[in-house]
């Protein structure tokens, strides 16, 4: 069972829910910013049945951290590491990637490596939301993408055994879509705080959906047969190429909220996919992404560039601390209110 958030450590009663979770005889994640924690309270959640602990960070150093974050987070999650090696505790680092980082990531695996960390992940940047809103000063170019491809594929050989490192590139690169979430309604339920049930962590913003509470009906009866989690389950729903495509039982359409997004609609094929008939869409943002001058490139990727500060609150991952470091809109920032409307009761 994964606690995540927003900020899971914000809730008055995690320690009573690691507790059930462990009696129910569940693998107990914490998926954390690190903020609000101490010393007694990290040592009360290990002592509740804590088994692995996911600390993110928005870059290895101070000023893109705080940049990121909108608040001077960066020494808190120092000192969580430092504390978490007291314990034994599975640990993993989560850095969330973006152009303005990326070439910080010889100082992200050295700081894992200074750690008790036994996994670390370089996720780039998911593009909903603030990230989807902001997207042209976030995306890598190809060229950093491809230096960071090189820097990991050697640096890990020395790490064989002891960290596990994982890169999640960013979509738009790929030829195929990923799965969303394993697939809709296929590996992931996800309860929010109030006790809705979701297939995956954004499909709020996917229109004409209602979702089922379960504090009204049982997990089984939601999984099983509430009409979100059926909604893109199987091949029915597909559109081609996907319903005709051998790929189609191994990226399932890919994703729907991105497919939403891009495509206007959420049953398209994800536009990342070449064979989506809107993948120019994607050829086109990548285009103008990678025809940026040199002098450029360099200017944007500066991770400690005082400009556009504001701009680096849409690198936020809806699975991290968008609510616990802060939210400080920004004139200059566009704020895509239409992602987040409420569903229909």
């Amino acid at each position: 069972m994964d606690f995540t958030g927003g900020e899971p450590l914000t809730r008055t009663d995690i320690l009573e829910l690691i507790r059930a979770a462990r009696t129910a005889g569940l693998y107990v994640n914490l998926i954390t910013s690190g903020l609000p924690l101490d010393e007694t309270k990290l040592a009360a959640l290990v002592e509740a049945g804590l088994d692995h602990f996911q600390l993110s960070f928005q870059g290895a150093r101070e000023e893109i951290a705080q940049e990121i974050s909108g608040t001077k987070a960066h020494p808190q999650k120092l000192r969580v590491l430092e504390w978490l090696k007291r314990y034994r505790l599975a640990v993993t680092l989560n850095f969330v990637i973006h152009r303005r980082n990326i070439e910080q990531l010889p100082e992200m695996l050295a700081l894992a490596e200074s750690s008790s960390a036994t996994r670390v992940e370089f996720a780039n940047v998911q593009y909903y939301g603030w990230a989807f809103a902001n997207r042209d000063v976030l995306l890598p170019t190809r060229e950093q993408l491809m230096t960071s491809l090189d820097f990991l594929k050697t640096a890990q050989l020395p790490l064989e055994g002891k960290i596990r490192v994982e890169y999640v590139v960013p979509d738009y690169y790929a030829k195929y879509p990923k799965p969303c979430m394993g697939g809709w309604g296929r590996k992931l339920l996800l309860i929010t705080p109030n006790g809705d049930a979701l297939p995956c962590h954004a499909a709020r913003v996917i229109p004409g959906l209602s979702f089922e509470n379960v504090q009204t009906r049982s997990l089984q009866e939601i999984w099983a047969s509430s009409d979100a989690f059926q909604k893109f389950r199987g091949e029915s729903w597909m559109q081609e190429p996907c319903r005709s495509c051998d790929r189609r039982a191994q990226d399932f359409g890919g994703c729907r909220c991105q497919a939403l997004l891009l495509a206007g609609d959420a049953a398209a094929t994800d536009p990342v996919c070449r064979l989506s008939p809107q993948r120019p869409k994607i050829d086109a943002i990548l285009a103008a992404i990678n025809s940026v001058e040199p002098s450029e490139k360099v200017a944007q990727a500066s991770a400690c560039a005082p400009t556009n500060s504001a701009l680096a609150n849409a690198t936020r991952q809806d699975r991290t601390e968008d609510q616990s470091e802060g939210s400080h809109a920004n004139a200059n920032l566009t704020k895509p209110t239409w992602l987040y409307r409420p569903n229909p009761a």
